[in-house]
């Protein structure tokens, strides 16, 4: 047992009390008296009884000096020493996370997989990407994501600017050839020429993959969600209910705080998953990045910030709800077996204290530059295999301007010309 619930004794059931009652008053022959009030939402006194909580709620004040120990409220934004953010980069970074011209089809952006709408979760166990592609990894939110100390579920990049390009590539995501042709995409879009120089006056070339993720870093720097947590971590006794007071302090005596700490409740450290306990996932984690035997099943430990939002959970979405994550944290990282229904009441009430407050103004999506003549036939000049699909290439996106000026494509087994024609498809002529 969990210390601090304490155990109570059980009442005589009402009904009982009752009866006991009326055979009381009919042999002394005293009056009856009424029974109690049915109302719409109280239709006795006995149903509106609640069972008596187990553990005491805990001192507000006490609880908050313990709580400092582990955690800090979350900041303005996260800054970065090496990308300093101003207001044309981050200008800059919502209209490029916005823009599905950045993906091969021109149907993804990185809003597609992490909605900031609705708390940067698809609620998807994977994302669909190119083609409906699903990897086997669940998208993180990106909401405090930029105070984690790695990228990824397995840390592959080290910060935010490091991340923002990579899925762009993905050829399970959004399916781009590589980085040149990225920048290829961007410089394709004359508006986006200026909206690069005033963010990057110092560059002598402002559209490079390391501005483009620059830009998205600093527009993501600024996405904090403050919760009533971060009050109560500020000195509000009342910023947390009863409820949450004895979650919070249940949080920390199963020592879910030897992994969740700091300002995002995690993303401070790697950890196995099946710790005490072996948990069965083809995933096997940061292994892939490292090679090291000891990695195997280790992931970096997601942020608990808007965790009652962002369902379904784990490295592949295969906790549906809340109450499963729980059960196998529970279970596979703490050795406790099982939590009854009044732990997971309090631990769901804590952790919905931590659902912030969305800046709807910062993720207003933003109106985007017009393509120029290349834009849309950019992504095929470098086409890796461009017989795979020589027969026809559906360029449907827009009417006429799409191809008017023809593309090429040179790639090991053939040389392929889109041509000039004024219609919705790209014809491709040629074979391998």
């Amino acid at each position: 047992m969990v210390a601090g619930i304490m155990s109570h004794r059980k009442r005589p059931p009402l009904a009982l009390c009752a009866l006991a009652l009326c055979a009381v008053v009919a042999c002394g022959g005293e009056e009856k008296k009424p029974g109690p009030v049915k109302t719409a939402d109280n239709k006795t006194e006995a149903k509106a009884e609640k069972k008596k909580a187990t553990r005491p709620v805990p001192s507000a004040a006490q609880l908050l000096e313990t709580a400092k120990k582990y955690f800090a409220p979350l900041p303005a934004r996260a800054e970065s020493p090496t990308n300093p953010i101003t207001p044309e980069k981050v200008a800059l970074g919502r209209q490029l996370y916005y823009d599905t011209r950045l993906s091969k089809n021109q149907d993804l952006s990185c809003n597609s997989c992490h909605k900031l709408e609705d708390f940067g979760a698809d609620h998807e166990p994977t994302s669909p990407g190119h083609k409906g592609q699903r990897g086997e990894r669940n998208s993180p939110t990106v909401y405090n994501a930029a105070t984690h100390f790695a990228q990824f579920w397995d840390g592959r990049a080290a910060t935010v600017e490091e991340q923002a390009t990579k899925p762009i590539s993905n050829p399970v995501e959004m399916a781009l050839a590589d980085d040149a042709a990225l920048v290829r995409v961007v410089k394709s879009v004359p508006g986006y020429a200026d909206a690069f120089k005033a963010a990057f006056p110092a560059e002598p070339d402002p559209v490079t993959v390391t501005t483009i993720g620059q830009a998205i870093g600093a527009f993501e720097r600024g996405l904090m969600t403050p919760a009533p947590f971060d009050d109560f971590l500020g000195g509000n006794m009342t910023a947390l209910n009863s409820d949450a007071l004895r979650g919070l302090e249940l949080f920390i005596e199963l020592n879910c705080v030897s992994c969740h700490t700091g300002p995002n409740l995690g993303g401070t450290m790697y950890q196995k998953l099946g710790s005490v306990k072996p948990y069965t996932t083809k995933d096997e984690g940061r292994f892939k990045i490292t090679g090291k035997p000891e990695d195997k099943f280790v992931f970096k430990v997601p942020g608990l910030r808007n965790v009652a939002k962002t369902a379904p959970y784990l490295h592949d979405g295969s906790a549906k709800t809340l109450d499963d994550a729980l059960a196998v944290m529970a279970e596979y990282q703490l050795a406790k077996g099982k939590l009854d229904d009044e732990e997971s009441t309090y631990l769901k009430a804590f952790l919905d204290s931590l659902t912030g407050k969305v800046d709807a103004a910062y993720i207003a999506k933003p109106e985007l530059p017009a393509s120029g003549p290349d834009t849309r036939c950019s992504e095929w000049v470098s086409m890796s295999n461009c017989a795979r699909d020589w027969l026809t290439v559906s360029m449907n996106r827009s009417a006429t301007a799409d191809c008017s000026r023809g593309c090429r494509c040179t790639s090991g087994c053939s040389t392929i010309t889109i041509p000039p024609v004024p219609s919705r498809h790209c014809v491709m002529t040629g074979s391998s």
